[in-house]
C-alpha cells in the first residue's frame, strides 16, 4: 500500500475516466487511487474495473445509486483513515483538474496540513464562462466575507490533506450536502486552526459530458452560507 490516496467520485464519466486514470498512471507516483461510482448507467464502472485488473493500486467502490457528492467524499476520507494513508488528495473526474499538479500537492503536504487549488490566486485560471463564472467569482467572495475566511478559493474540490496533521478534524461532522460540502470543509478546518495553503490551478471546462451541478444548488449554497454564518457567531 502506498502512503498517498487519490480520491474522485464519478457519475456518467465514461468519456473522461480512462483519460484521467492514464494521466495519473503516467505520472509514475507512488499513489493509490480510489473511485466511488454512484451506479453510472453509461459504463463508467466497467471502464474502471478494467484498469483495476491491470493496476493493483486502483480501487473501485460501486454504490447502489446517487447518494450524493458529500457522502462520496466522506467515504473516501474514512477509507483513507481506515487504511492508514498519510496523505489524501481529492479531485474531479471530468478532467477539469490537471493531474500534473499531483506531485506538487504531495510535496506541499510535507509542509502544510491542508492545501487547495485556487483559480483566483496569482497564476490561477478559471475556464468557466458566462453565468457559471459569475457565480463562482461572486460566490467565493461572499463566502470569504460572511464566514471571515482567509484565502480566495472555497469551492474547488482539488485539495490535499495531511492526515497525520489534522487528526482532530472529522469529515463526518460536515452536514452540508452537494457542492456546499467543500465550503463547509474549509470553514471547519479554519475553525480548528488549519489554514488553507492555496496553490494556483488552471480549471478547465469539461470536454465531454454535462455538468452535474443542479440549479437548486445555488439556493442550497446560499442557505448553507447563512447557516454557517450564524454558527460562526455562536462558536
Amino acid at each position: 500500500m502506498n502512503k498517498t490516496l487519490i480520491f474522485t467520485a464519478t457519475y456518467n464519466e465514461s468519456k473522461n475516466i480512462s483519460k484521467l486514470l492514464n494521466k495519473i498512471i503516467k505520472l509514475k507516483q507512488k499513489v493509490d487511487l480510489l473511485i466511488v461510482d454512484d451506479n453510472s448507467p453509461d459504463g463508467t464502472p466497467e471502464k474502471i474495473e478494467k484498469f483495476s485488473k491491470n493496476y493493483k493500486n486502483i480501487f473501485l467502490k460501486k454504490r447502489k445509486g446517487k447518494l450524493g457528492l458529500n457522502t462520496a467524499h466522506i467515504y473516501g476520507y474514512n477509507y483513507a483513515l481506515k487504511n492508514k494513508y498519510k496523505k489524501l488528495i481529492t479531485m474531479d473526474a471530468d478532467l477539469s483538474h490537471d493531474p500534473k499538479e499531483i506531485p506538487k500537492i504531495i510535496n506541499l503536504l510535507d509542509k502544510h496540513s491542508f492545501v487547495i487549488g485556487s483559480r483566483y490566486v496569482s497564476g490561477g485560471k478559471n475556464g468557466m464562462k458566462g453565468f457559471r463564472l459569475f457565480l463562482s467569482i461572486k460566490g467565493n467572495k461572499i463566502i470569504k466575507h460572511l464566514l471571515n475566511l482567509k484565502g480566495t478559493e472555497f469551492t474547488s474540490s482539488y485539495r490535499g490533506f495531511n492526515l497525520k496533521k489534522i487528526k482532530k478534524f472529522n469529515f463526518n461532522k460536515i452536514k452540508s450536502q452537494g457542492y456546499s460540502f467543500f465550503m463547509e470543509t474549509v470553514f471547519r478546518l479554519n475553525n480548528l486552526g488549519f489554514k488553507s495553503f492555496e496553490f494556483p490551478i488552471n480549471f478547465k471546462q469539461r470536454d465531454f459530458g454535462k455538468s452535474k451541478i443542479p440549479k437548486i444548488e445555488i439556493f442550497r449554497t446560499l442557505y448553507n452560507i447563512f447557516k454557517l454564518y450564524f454558527k460562526k457567531n455562536n462558536l
